[in-house]
């Protein structure tokens, strides 16, 4: 048997991307060379595995003949072969953390899908219900340990999860964030069990929800200076809505995050940039603001 000449082609260089290390592990395994994407040897290959994360990320390089996967591609205009889930034999490798040589992370799944249905959300069109999975192996270089789960506290087996985390005694990163909707005082306890990296993430997406007293059961176990809320703005929510959710989390003494829907929406892009760029006054006095209220909203589509 000859064996293949496989390139892996990322569309984000800067991120770590655990489906072409999974490839790269499962086509090692099989004898064959694997290298990172060069189009000058496009001929060459047997195979090149493309895979991205954001819908906007550059595609110029993207060719017909690739076997593309990932977010990335979900609704592209283009019609690439689209694998929006990888082969068993695949998924079921372990990560070739050796194609990232600098990478001092392990990426580790305790569980896929989640509970939710929210509109917005690939994760249940792509993954499904929620279900436990077994975690891959860790980084032999790891220093930190990112917990990808869409929703870690909804995994029934969430507890042998924490103890697994607990004994490795290295910092956890809940990449994903915590569901403060389902938050208690049972999840709390276990976080204290494991050292938290940074700070926890949460979200007040939905308007609609009053989320004022989990957020003040979740600063009995975290520091309120370590919890980040993530704000999704221009989706089903007003202006008004909007600044409420962030005052009040301003008066919790959590840091919000303003994550537009549509990033190309002066509106959401103001707002996103006065919150998260942490721009000294109020809202009403905030200079890009004024001006695009002296714009009508046909001109404000425009810019």
């Amino acid at each position: 048997m000859v064996n293949m000449r496989v390139a892996i082609y990322s569309l984000e260089s800067k991120y770590e991307n655990t489906a072409l290390m999974q490839i790269s592990m499962f086509h090692k395994l099989q004898g064959d060379s694997v290298e990172w994407y060069s189009p000058l040897f496009h001929g060459s290959y047997d195979k090149i595995y493309c895979s991205g994360i954001f819908d906007y990320s550059p595609k110029d390089y993207v060719t017909q003949d690739m076997i593309c996967g990932g977010t990335a591609f979900l609704g592209s205009e283009k019609e690439f072969n689209v694998l929006r889930k990888l082969p068993s034999k695949i998924e079921d490798c372990n990560y070739d953390y050796s194609i990232y040589p600098d990478c001092e992370k392990s990426y580790l799944w305790f569980s896929r899908g989640c509970i939710r249905s929210c509109p917005y959300c690939v994760v249940p069109k792509i993954e499904g219900k929620i279900h436990s999975v077994k975690p891959n192996k860790l980084n032999p270089k790891g220093k930190i340990v990112y917990v990808m789960d869409p929703n870690f506290f909804a995994n029934p087996n969430y507890k042998s999860a924490i103890e697994f985390l607990e004994s490795l005694g290295q910092p956890v990163d809940f990449q994903q964030g915590v569901d403060a909707r389902i938050f208690t005082d049972e999840h709390g306890e276990a976080l204290n069990r494991v050292k938290i990296h940074k700070q926890i993430r949460t979200a007040w997406d939905n308007p609609k929800d009053d989320l004022t007293e989990q957020f003040e059961l979740m600063k009995q176990y975290i520091p309120k200076y370590k919890l980040m809320c993530f704000v999704l703005v221009g989706y089903w929510s007003t202006e008004k809505e909007d600044l409420y959710r962030i005052e009040t989390l301003k008066s919790l003494g959590i840091d919000p995050y303003i994550m537009p829907y549509n990033k190309k929406d002066p509106y959401q892009r103001h707002l996103a940039r006065w919150i998260n760029a942490r721009v000294g006054c109020e809202w009403k006095d905030y200079e890009p603001m004024k001006r695009m209220m002296c714009v009508s909203p046909k001109e404000r589509k425009q810019q």
